[in-house]
């Protein structure tokens, strides 16, 4: 189970109405009508509005444009926008959620998957549909050309037609590193294209991800940072020694995605009263004058959905100088290491839907789907004897068929439930079942939202960890059990106090996890995690101050290690000045988690696992303190940061990952232009 993030899901809390197209969308989500607190779209001619996708049966989840005025300055964080991931310490580095329920569940691609701050998966991308065109430029940027980060995002949407829309999107990261041999290169390039019609409608996307990193294993000993006074002088961060050097990781991924569906249904006429008229003439704007004008529209009953995804991802591993004590077994050859993995899946949906409202009666949609999926794997070859050694090849198959019955009009409740077994191939006796609902309600003047999720899922784990070769890892683990997961989560917002409260608990049996070798294991029994979430945010006059408590509860801290406590907090003050057309924040946050033996990190991988038993740290108990400046003007945001204000202060444990420490204190800015035209 994974907490959601507003939006929540495809149910709209606040009352839903229809597009031009048909579809239903939360008119408080568009440009207009935004929180002015949050938001500003200028009230321009142009109508903008974007949304993102369901992945599998592409239903469309209507977001905000991305113009958040408040805390710009934690959008380019690896630690997230409220500091819950463990990572590296140099921008785009794999990470790692501290709360368990962010984490995603296990993914086929498990060398994309750490990549979450850089990496987009299909049910992410944002589609955008406006009458004019749409732009948005970014640029990050802290420390120098030696040692610095530099980011550029850049989103491009248009229109051909009210219907049809295509765009491109560029992200490009370079984080050359505080410590030796830490570089970073990523770089994606994506099109898209959406085609919103009454009958037809579709989206499309094609992504090419390249991903470079440079492993330095760690710093070979920690009191380099939180003890310099006994070592050495070595002249700098950046000349501190590491475990490795000449090693590196790449991953080249692309992905084919496309979604469309074709929509039978009738026109019926409805009356359109022309009430500008009315009043210009006297007349009572509530009676039906004599010049109503009959219109039709198109009343969607059933829909005949495709969807079509093609993902390809080469995983290579290189080092030309290894430590004789870094790894515990090597199979191939000492010394150096070259090793590479290839994944290919085709995956087919279809489907069709009875859809909601198209009578009276039909109060909520109903849809049965067949899915296939085709996996193929290379590995290399463990022989080592042969000349020159052939991969070794791998194939699956996943037939399953699903349903799902959802409730998406109206504005009291909305829910639904999702359903798929598993009928042939790796997919037999798997499946899952994963049910949403919310309730809006009054309170006084308050709208109240509840949330209620849960979850009850058996699935095989995914073909990495049953099976991998190379110089230092390599298993096979044709025995693996399901891991069978249940799960209920409940949340309760309420806007007008800045409330949320997240309360849930998981269960799990078979948990499948990398152990204190970085080799994949299983535990036999149930683990349990139960945890609670608070976010309070109090405002007095121009001062406010946010803050976010998680606590959690590991039954099993041995093979799942989590810190119990969890703090943010975000003290700052907000003002609009020069005739309030400049929103001007002014703050610092502070992110902090009470100590616990945080899972290490494996270059030869690329994965996080149980610290090993001759090697155990605790990681936390230390604050991370920020203080910056933020400024938005018109279509404008900047920001100028202090990141790490406290570094080397108190305990000076700055470590998300054993033996990784975070950069010091750094000077980072940022800018982002929204273009309309």
């Amino acid at each position: 189970m994974a907490w959601a993030q507003v939006p929540m899901n495809p149910m709209n809390p606040n009352g839903s109405t229809r597009d031009q197209y048909g579809n239903q969308i939360d008119p408080a989500l568009q440009p207009d009508n935004l929180d002015s607190a949050n938001v500003d779209i200028q009230s321009l001619p142009p109508k903008l509005y974007m949304w993102t996708l369901s992945e599998t049966l592409g239903e469309r989840i209507m977001i905000p444009a991305d113009t958040a005025s408040l805390n710009f300055q934690s959008t380019n964080l690896v630690e997230g926008m409220k500091g819950h991931y463990n990572y590296l310490g140099n921008l785009g580095t794999p990470r790692l959620s501290r709360i368990f329920f962010e984490r995603g569940a296990d993914e086929p691609n498990i060398f994309m998957a750490p990549f979450s701050s850089f990496y987009v998966r299909p049910d992410q991308l944002k589609f955008t549909n406006s009458n004019v065109p749409y732009t948005n430029l970014t640029y990050y940027k802290a420390g120098s050309k030696i040692n610095g980060e530099d980011r550029f995002k850049s989103y491009f949407s248009v229109n051909a037609n009210k219907r049809l829309a295509f765009g491109f999107n560029i992200d490009y990261l370079y984080g050359r590193g505080y410590y030796a041999n830490q570089s970073t290169a990523h770089f994606n390039a994506g099109l898209f294209a959406s085609y919103i019609g009454e009958r037809y409608q579709m989206h499309a996307a094609y992504h090419n991800y390249y991903l470079k990193m440079n492993e330095n294993g760690g710093i070979t000993d920690d009191r380099y940072i939180t003890r310099p006074e006994e070592m050495e002088d070595v002249g700098g961060n950046q000349y501190i020694p590491t475990r490795l050097e000449g090693t590196s990781n790449r991953s080249h991924d692309f992905y084919v995605y496309l979604t469309h569906r074709y929509r039978l249904g009738f026109y019926r006429e409805t009356a359109q009263i022309e009430k500008a008229q009315d009043a210009q003439a006297g007349r009572d704007s509530t009676a039906i004058p004599a010049d109503t004008l009959a219109e039709e529209e198109f009343v969607p009953v059933t829909s005949f959905i495709h969807t079509f995804k093609i993902e390809r991802t080469n995983h290579r591993y290189r080092s030309s100088a290894e430590p004789a004590d870094m790894y515990e077994n090597t199979y191939l050859q000492e010394g150096s290491s070259r090793d590479s993995t290839l994944m290919l899946s085709v995956k087919n949906v279809l489907g069709v839907s009875l859809l909601e409202g198209f009578h009276k009666y039909a109060k909520a949609g109903l849809t049965a789907y067949v899915s296939h999926k085709f996996s193929r794997y290379t590995l290399m070859n463990m022989d080592n004897t042969l000349p020159v050694p052939r991969p070794v090849q791998y194939t699956e198959q996943e037939v399953f068929v699903g349903g799902e019955l959802a409730k998406r009009q109206g504005s009291l409740l909305h829910y639904n439930v999702n359903g798929e077994v598993g009928l042939a191939g790796e997919a037999i006796g798997q499946f899952k079942v994963n049910g949403n609902l919310d309730l809006n309600f009054r309170l006084g003047k308050d709208t109240v939202n509840f949330y209620a999720r849960g979850h009850v899922t058996n699935l095989l784990p995914s073909f990495y960890m049953r099976h991998y070769h190379s110089n230092h890892f390599a298993w096979d683990n044709d025995n693996m059990s399901k891991e069978f997961r249940t799960g209920v989560e409940g949340e309760l917002n309420i806007r007008r106090w800045g409330t949320n409260l997240k309360a849930g608990v998981e269960n799990i049996k078979n948990y499948t996890y990398f152990d204190q070798h970085a080799l994949p294991a299983q535990h036999g029994g149930s683990v349990q995690v139960i945890a609670a979430q608070l976010n309070q945010n109090f405002k007095l006059g121009i001062f406010h101050l946010d803050n976010e408590v998680t606590w959690q509860k590991s039954s099993n801290n041995d093979i799942l290690p989590l810190p119990d406590l969890s703090l943010y907090h975000n003290f700052y003050i907000q003002a609009k000045i020069a005739k309030k057309i400049l929103t001007v924040q002014l703050g610092a946050d502070v992110r902090y988690f009470t100590t616990y033996h945080a899972p290490a990190y494996m270059p030869a991988i690329q994965q996080f696992h149980l610290q090993p038993e001759d090697d155990q740290v605790e990681i936390g108990g230390y604050p991370i303190i920020n203080a910056y400046l933020n400024l938005h003007l018109k279509r404008t945001r900047i920001f100028v940061m202090m990141y790490h204000v406290n570094a080397g202060m108190g305990n000076a444990n700055s470590f998300l990952v054993p033996h990784y420490p975070l950069n010091s204190r750094l000077l980072k800015i940022g800018i982002s232009w929204n273009f309309y035209d």
